[in-house]
Protein backbone atom coordinates (compact mmCIF):
# COMPACT_ATOMS: atom_id res chain seq x y z
CA UNK A 1 0.00 0.00 0.00
CA UNK A 2 1.75 3.24 -0.94
CA UNK A 3 -0.18 4.90 2.05
CA UNK A 4 1.26 2.37 4.92
CA UNK A 5 2.68 3.26 7.78
CA UNK A 6 3.73 1.65 10.53
CA UNK A 7 2.62 2.10 14.46
CA UNK A 8 3.12 0.77 17.23
CA UNK A 9 -0.95 -0.02 18.69
CA UNK A 10 -2.28 -0.90 22.21
CA UNK A 11 -5.12 -3.08 22.35
CA UNK A 12 -7.77 -4.46 25.22
CA UNK A 13 -9.33 -7.83 25.69
CA UNK A 14 -12.78 -8.26 27.31
CA UNK A 15 -10.75 -9.06 30.40
CA UNK A 16 -9.17 -5.52 30.00
CA UNK A 17 -5.50 -7.26 29.57
CA UNK A 18 -3.68 -4.76 27.43
CA UNK A 19 -1.35 -5.78 24.18
CA UNK A 20 1.51 -4.10 22.99
CA UNK A 21 2.44 -4.68 19.23
CA UNK A 22 4.05 -3.41 15.97
CA UNK A 23 1.82 -3.05 13.50
CA UNK A 24 1.00 -1.63 9.50
CA UNK A 25 -1.61 0.36 8.97
CA UNK A 26 -3.07 2.38 6.03
CA UNK A 27 -4.37 6.56 5.78
CA UNK A 28 -7.58 5.16 6.19
CA UNK A 29 -7.18 4.29 9.95
CA UNK A 30 -6.54 7.93 11.30
CA UNK A 31 -8.79 9.74 12.60
CA UNK A 32 -10.67 12.58 11.63
CA UNK A 33 -8.32 15.68 11.33
CA UNK A 34 -7.31 18.49 8.41
CA UNK A 35 -3.56 17.79 8.44
CA UNK A 36 -1.68 15.02 7.81
CA UNK A 37 1.73 14.84 8.55
CA UNK A 38 4.84 12.60 8.13
CA UNK A 39 6.18 11.87 11.89
CA UNK A 40 10.19 12.17 11.56
CA UNK A 41 10.57 11.89 15.79
CA UNK A 42 8.85 11.72 18.69
CA UNK A 43 10.31 11.03 22.71
CA UNK A 44 8.81 9.15 25.73
CA UNK A 45 7.46 11.16 27.91
CA UNK A 46 6.30 9.69 31.78
CA UNK A 47 2.42 9.79 30.25
CA UNK A 48 3.53 7.32 27.39
CA UNK A 49 5.31 5.05 29.97
CA UNK A 50 1.79 4.65 31.54
CA UNK A 51 -0.32 4.38 28.57
CA UNK A 52 2.15 1.60 27.35
CA UNK A 53 2.49 -0.14 30.43
CA UNK A 54 -1.08 0.32 31.46
CA UNK A 55 0.15 1.44 34.82
CA UNK A 56 -2.32 4.29 35.05
CA UNK A 57 -5.54 4.62 33.03
CA UNK A 58 -4.22 7.06 30.60
CA UNK A 59 -5.51 5.50 27.46
CA UNK A 60 -9.43 6.41 26.85
CA UNK A 61 -9.91 5.17 23.29
CA UNK A 62 -9.22 1.57 22.22
CA UNK A 63 -7.56 0.61 20.42
CA UNK A 64 -4.90 3.51 20.44
CA UNK A 65 -1.34 4.44 18.60
CA UNK A 66 0.16 5.65 21.99
CA UNK A 67 2.47 8.33 22.11
CA UNK A 68 1.89 12.66 23.02
CA UNK A 69 4.55 14.45 20.98
CA UNK A 70 5.37 14.30 17.50
CA UNK A 71 7.61 16.64 15.28
CA UNK A 72 7.50 16.23 11.34
CA UNK A 73 6.36 17.39 7.95
CA UNK A 74 2.95 18.31 6.57
CA UNK A 75 2.25 16.03 3.54
CA UNK A 76 -1.33 17.06 3.12
CA UNK A 77 -3.32 20.10 4.37
CA UNK A 78 -7.36 20.96 3.96
CA UNK A 79 -6.29 23.99 7.07
CA UNK A 80 -5.64 27.27 5.70
CA UNK A 81 -3.04 27.80 7.90
CA UNK A 82 -0.86 25.09 6.65
CA UNK A 83 0.49 23.81 3.39
CA UNK A 84 2.57 21.00 2.54
CA UNK A 85 6.33 21.23 3.44
CA UNK A 86 6.08 23.00 6.69
CA UNK A 87 7.84 21.54 9.73
CA UNK A 88 5.69 21.47 12.79
CA UNK A 89 5.49 19.98 16.19
CA UNK A 90 2.41 18.70 18.58
CA UNK A 91 2.26 18.54 21.99
CA UNK A 92 -0.63 16.86 24.46
CA UNK A 93 -4.06 17.46 22.76
CA UNK A 94 -5.46 14.17 23.96
CA UNK A 95 -2.99 12.35 21.05
CA UNK A 96 -1.91 8.80 22.70
CA UNK A 97 -5.39 8.92 24.85
CA UNK A 98 -8.49 9.49 22.76
CA UNK A 99 -6.67 10.77 19.52
CA UNK A 100 -4.55 8.00 17.68
CA UNK A 101 -0.89 9.31 18.65
CA UNK A 102 2.74 9.90 18.11
CA UNK A 103 4.32 6.54 17.42
CA UNK A 104 3.63 5.95 14.04
CA UNK A 105 5.24 7.10 10.80
CA UNK A 106 2.25 9.33 10.10
CA UNK A 107 -0.28 11.26 11.75
CA UNK A 108 -3.87 13.33 11.14
CA UNK A 109 -4.62 15.74 13.54
CA UNK A 110 -6.14 19.19 13.76
CA UNK A 111 -4.67 22.15 12.02
CA UNK A 112 -5.17 24.41 15.23
CA UNK A 113 -3.19 21.54 17.70
CA UNK A 114 -0.10 22.32 15.51
CA UNK A 115 3.06 24.57 16.54
CA UNK A 116 5.48 25.65 13.71
CA UNK A 117 8.78 24.49 14.31
CA UNK A 118 11.45 27.28 15.45
CA UNK A 119 14.52 27.93 13.40
CA UNK A 120 16.26 27.43 16.11
CA UNK A 121 15.49 23.11 16.66
CA UNK A 122 15.49 20.60 14.33
CA UNK A 123 12.44 17.91 14.82
CA UNK A 124 15.20 15.91 16.30
CA UNK A 125 16.07 18.92 18.81
CA UNK A 126 12.38 19.39 19.41
CA UNK A 127 11.77 16.12 20.48
CA UNK A 128 14.78 16.01 22.33
CA UNK A 129 12.19 19.29 24.44
CA UNK A 130 9.02 17.53 24.01
CA UNK A 131 6.17 18.41 26.10
CA UNK A 132 8.76 17.51 28.79
CA UNK A 133 10.69 20.67 28.31
CA UNK A 134 7.88 22.44 27.19
CA UNK A 135 5.73 21.90 30.28
CA UNK A 136 9.42 23.01 32.24
CA UNK A 137 9.37 26.21 30.29
CA UNK A 138 5.66 27.23 31.00
CA UNK A 139 6.85 26.30 34.70
CA UNK A 140 9.22 28.94 34.52
CA UNK A 141 7.06 31.88 32.54
CA UNK A 142 4.46 30.93 35.31
CA UNK A 143 6.75 31.57 37.87
CA UNK A 144 7.95 34.72 36.36
CA UNK A 145 4.67 35.82 35.70
CA UNK A 146 4.25 35.79 40.03
CA UNK A 147 6.93 38.24 40.01
CA UNK A 148 9.88 35.94 41.43
CA UNK A 149 13.34 36.36 39.73
CA UNK A 150 17.00 34.43 40.79
CA UNK A 151 17.18 37.56 43.48
CA UNK A 152 14.91 36.23 44.96
CA UNK A 153 16.21 33.47 46.48
CA UNK A 154 17.32 29.63 44.80
CA UNK A 155 14.85 27.54 42.93
CA UNK A 156 14.38 23.85 43.81
CA UNK A 157 13.45 21.51 40.88
CA UNK A 158 12.30 17.95 42.06
CA UNK A 159 12.76 14.81 40.13
CA UNK A 160 15.53 16.45 38.29
CA UNK A 161 17.09 13.76 36.55
CA UNK A 162 13.74 13.27 34.83
CA UNK A 163 12.77 14.77 31.54
CA UNK A 164 11.19 17.52 33.03
CA UNK A 165 13.66 18.03 35.59
CA UNK A 166 16.29 17.99 33.42
CA UNK A 167 15.23 20.51 31.47
CA UNK A 168 13.74 22.63 34.40
CA UNK A 169 17.69 22.80 36.16
CA UNK A 170 19.14 23.88 32.58
CA UNK A 171 16.56 26.54 31.64
CA UNK A 172 16.76 28.49 35.56
CA UNK A 173 20.63 27.99 35.80
CA UNK A 174 21.17 29.83 32.43
CA UNK A 175 18.58 32.46 33.43
CA UNK A 176 20.81 32.78 36.74
CA UNK A 177 19.05 31.10 39.29
CA UNK A 178 20.46 29.15 42.13
CA UNK A 179 19.07 26.07 41.28
CA UNK A 180 18.65 22.93 44.08
CA UNK A 181 18.00 19.70 42.50
CA UNK A 182 16.54 16.66 44.14
CA UNK A 183 16.86 13.84 43.22
CA UNK A 184 16.77 9.72 44.52
CA UNK A 185 19.93 8.95 42.75
CA UNK A 186 21.96 11.89 44.02
CA UNK A 187 25.12 9.45 43.72
CA UNK A 188 24.45 8.49 40.31
CA UNK A 189 23.38 11.71 38.98
CA UNK A 190 25.48 14.51 40.67
CA UNK A 191 27.59 15.26 37.86
CA UNK A 192 25.08 15.11 35.48
CA UNK A 193 23.08 17.53 37.23
CA UNK A 194 25.99 19.43 37.67
CA UNK A 195 26.80 19.76 34.27
CA UNK A 196 22.93 21.15 33.47
CA UNK A 197 23.74 23.86 36.17
CA UNK A 198 22.75 22.76 39.34
CA UNK A 199 24.34 24.58 42.21
CA UNK A 200 23.39 21.78 45.07
CA UNK A 201 21.83 18.37 44.69
CA UNK A 202 19.66 17.07 47.77
CA UNK A 203 18.36 13.56 48.51
CA UNK A 204 15.24 12.83 47.67
CA UNK A 205 14.04 11.50 50.96
CA UNK A 206 14.80 15.43 52.35
CA UNK A 207 11.62 15.86 51.12
CA UNK A 208 9.70 12.53 50.56
CA UNK A 209 8.81 11.63 53.99
CA UNK A 210 6.43 12.81 56.24
CA UNK A 211 6.84 16.50 57.33
CA UNK A 212 5.54 19.83 59.34
CA UNK A 213 2.96 22.46 58.57
CA UNK A 214 5.89 24.90 58.09
CA UNK A 215 9.68 23.94 57.51
CA UNK A 216 13.12 26.08 57.36
CA UNK A 217 12.30 28.62 54.30
CA UNK A 218 15.03 27.53 51.56
CA UNK A 219 13.83 28.45 48.85
CA UNK A 220 11.87 30.90 46.87
CA UNK A 221 10.58 29.19 43.63
CA UNK A 222 10.03 25.49 42.63
CA UNK A 223 9.46 23.51 39.94
CA UNK A 224 7.71 20.28 41.17
CA UNK A 225 7.28 16.90 38.55
CA UNK A 226 6.74 14.40 41.86
CA UNK A 227 3.73 15.70 43.17
CA UNK A 228 2.58 13.38 46.58
CA UNK A 229 4.84 14.53 49.94
CA UNK A 230 7.68 16.04 48.07
CA UNK A 231 5.30 18.65 47.10
CA UNK A 232 3.77 19.26 50.56
CA UNK A 233 7.35 19.51 51.70
CA UNK A 234 8.71 21.67 49.52
CA UNK A 235 5.66 24.44 49.93
CA UNK A 236 6.50 24.10 53.77
CA UNK A 237 10.19 24.82 52.73
CA UNK A 238 9.26 28.15 50.64
CA UNK A 239 10.08 31.54 51.43
CA UNK A 240 7.29 34.51 52.36
CA UNK A 241 6.06 35.23 49.36
CA UNK A 242 7.48 32.04 47.17
CA UNK A 243 6.19 29.56 44.51
CA UNK A 244 5.93 26.44 43.35
CA UNK A 245 5.24 25.36 40.14
CA UNK A 246 3.26 21.82 39.74
CA UNK A 247 3.26 20.16 36.74
CA UNK A 248 3.46 16.18 37.72
CA UNK A 249 2.90 13.30 39.97
CA UNK A 250 5.70 10.51 39.40
CA UNK A 251 5.54 9.96 42.86
CA UNK A 252 1.32 10.67 43.66
CA UNK A 253 -1.69 12.62 43.14
CA UNK A 254 -2.14 13.07 46.62
CA UNK A 255 -1.15 16.56 48.34
CA UNK A 256 -0.96 16.25 52.40
CA UNK A 257 -0.29 19.62 52.89
CA UNK A 258 -2.30 22.07 55.17
CA UNK A 259 -2.68 25.51 54.68
CA UNK A 260 -0.20 26.94 56.80
CA UNK A 261 2.46 27.72 53.99
CA UNK A 262 -0.49 29.27 52.04
CA UNK A 263 -1.81 32.02 55.01
CA UNK A 264 1.12 32.47 57.33
CA UNK A 265 3.79 33.08 54.38
CA UNK A 266 1.99 33.69 51.11
CA UNK A 267 2.89 30.75 48.88
CA UNK A 268 1.42 30.12 45.99
CA UNK A 269 0.71 26.74 44.08
CA UNK A 270 1.24 27.21 40.60
CA UNK A 271 -0.52 24.76 38.36
CA UNK A 272 0.85 24.08 35.02
CA UNK A 273 -0.76 22.39 32.67
CA UNK A 274 0.28 21.64 28.85
CA UNK A 275 -2.02 19.45 27.50
CA UNK A 276 -4.61 21.85 26.42
CA UNK A 277 -2.83 24.73 26.50
CA UNK A 278 -4.06 27.79 24.38
CA UNK A 279 -2.20 28.63 21.49
CA UNK A 280 -0.55 31.59 22.12
CA UNK A 281 1.02 30.62 25.61
CA UNK A 282 2.26 27.19 23.25
CA UNK A 283 3.91 29.46 20.75
CA UNK A 284 5.38 31.71 23.78
CA UNK A 285 6.72 28.78 25.55
CA UNK A 286 8.95 27.66 22.30
CA UNK A 287 9.56 30.87 21.47
CA UNK A 288 11.33 31.39 24.72
CA UNK A 289 12.52 27.37 24.53
CA UNK A 290 14.68 28.85 21.42
CA UNK A 291 16.40 31.88 22.91
CA UNK A 292 16.82 30.05 26.42
CA UNK A 293 17.86 26.71 25.98
CA UNK A 294 21.22 26.04 25.40
CA UNK A 295 21.24 23.54 22.61
CA UNK A 296 24.82 22.13 23.72
CA UNK A 297 23.06 21.30 27.47
CA UNK A 298 20.15 19.95 25.62
CA UNK A 299 22.25 17.13 23.57
CA UNK A 300 24.19 16.10 26.54
CA UNK A 301 20.76 15.31 28.16
CA UNK A 302 19.67 13.31 25.55
CA UNK A 303 19.75 9.84 23.85
CA UNK A 304 18.22 8.80 20.37
CA UNK A 305 16.29 5.18 20.18
CA UNK A 306 15.11 3.83 17.57
CA UNK A 307 11.24 2.77 16.76
CA UNK A 308 11.80 -1.05 18.28
CA UNK A 309 12.96 0.43 21.51
CA UNK A 310 10.20 2.27 22.23
CA UNK A 311 8.49 -0.29 24.80
CA UNK A 312 11.31 -1.14 26.35
CA UNK A 313 11.96 2.40 27.15
CA UNK A 314 8.48 3.07 28.71
CA UNK A 315 8.80 0.53 30.82
CA UNK A 316 11.86 1.74 32.26
CA UNK A 317 10.97 5.30 32.44
CA UNK A 318 7.96 4.55 34.66
CA UNK A 319 10.60 2.66 37.42
CA UNK A 320 12.58 5.89 37.64
CA UNK A 321 15.59 4.51 35.43
CA UNK A 322 15.00 7.18 32.79
CA UNK A 323 17.81 10.00 32.71
CA UNK A 324 17.04 13.42 31.12
CA UNK A 325 15.23 13.21 27.72
CA UNK A 326 15.01 10.44 25.09
CA UNK A 327 14.06 11.08 21.16
CA UNK A 328 12.28 8.33 19.26
CA UNK A 329 14.53 8.11 15.63
CA UNK A 330 11.07 6.93 13.67
CA UNK A 331 12.91 6.37 10.64
CA UNK A 332 15.48 3.70 12.45
CA UNK A 333 14.46 0.80 13.42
Amino acid sequence: MADAFRAILISRGEDKSQRVERVTLSAEDLMDGDVDVAVEASTVNYKDGLAITGKAPVVRRWPMIPGVDFAGTVIASRNSKWREGDKVILNGWGTGETHLGAYATRARVKGEWLVRLPDAFTPHEAMAIGTAGYTAMMAVIALERHGLTPADGPALVTGAAGGVGSVAVALLARLGWHVVASTGRASEEGDYLRGLGAAEIIERSELGGEGKPLMKERWAAGIDAVGGRTLANALASTRYHGAIAACGLAQSMDLPATVAPFILRGVSLLGIDSVMAPLARREEAWTRLAADLDRDTLAAMTRTIGFSQVEEVARAIVEGQVRGRVVVDMARD
